[in-house]
């Protein structure tokens, strides 16, 4: 493997993940306890969740939560900041991107898929602002994606969410950059995560993909870890109200 970079400021530092337990949050998860920060996630897998924190022991720290239920996700947030103390890093990623064909799509699933990619994001940053804005700053990162850059089919609630996801953020980095706090889009291509593998790889499609992309490797979720390392130190000060795709070229 590469030699990743170390971030002095971020040692110590309190983050907040959702959706760490598996795939990209995970790997975020095990980014920043490797960086010596205090880590606190959230997940529906009780089972994931304890296995990551037996893993990698010390600061690391998970709250079980459905994060559609805002006021569940809100006391998560809280028991978690009594562990952690208050973050100044929140990194939305929870989220998933479930197929759906155009015409089975009713209000009820909308309204739920709207629920699981885009409307916590929101509720979690109103969470720890009141935080960031008394330690004098923070790095809000919210995980995007190329679905609806790419004109993808298949899954129209889901990039619809996404797609408002860059307009929370550039609100968000407005709003509450006269604190410095900082609000940005990380844009993840097609990340080989073992739901990916077990859901939607097959040799012709990342024949085909590959093909799309730039580069001629496949992306893991490591990558994204270090732009979200990158994003959350103060390495990045000045850096707000932005995409940052990690997508190997491929739009």
């Amino acid at each position: 493997m590469p030699a990743f970079a170390t971030y002095p400021s971020l040692a110590g530092r309190a983050v907040l993940v959702t959706g760490g337990a598996s795939g990209i949050g995970a790997a975020i998860v095990r980014a920043f306890a490797a960086q010596g920060s205090k880590v606190g996630f959230i997940d529906f897998n009780k089972e994931a969740s304890e296995g990551l924190v037996a893993e990698l022991g010390g600061d690391v720290y998970a709250e079980i939560c459905d994060l559609r239920d805002i006021e569940a996700a809100r006391v998560a947030i809280g028991a978690l900041t009594a562990r952690t103390g208050a973050p100044t890093v929140l990194v939305n990623n929870a989220a998933r991107d479930d197929r759906h064909r155009w015409q089975d799509v009713t209000p009820e699933y909308w309204d739920d898929r709207m629920a699981l990619n885009l409307r916590h994001q929101f509720f979690c940053a109103q969470a720890v602002a009141p935080g960031m804005i008394e330690a004098g700053g923070g790095s809000i990162i919210n995980m995007g994606s190329t679905s609806w850059w790419e004109g993808m089919g298949g899954m129209a609630a889901y990039t619809a969410a996404k797609a408002a996801v860059h307009g929370l953020t550039r609100s968000l980095a407005r709003d509450l950059g006269p604190h410095r706090i900082r609000a940005n889009t990380v844009i993840p291509g097609w990340v080989m995560t073992e739901r990916q593998k077990e859901l939607w790889v097959t040799p012709e499609a990342i024949e085909k993909h590959k093909a799309r992309q730039c580069l001629p490797d496949l992306i893991e979720p490591v990558y994204l870890a270090r732009m979200v390392l990158f994003l959350a130190s103060d390495d990045s000060a000045m850096c707000t109200a932005n995409n940052y795709m990690v997508e190997a070229g491929s739009i």
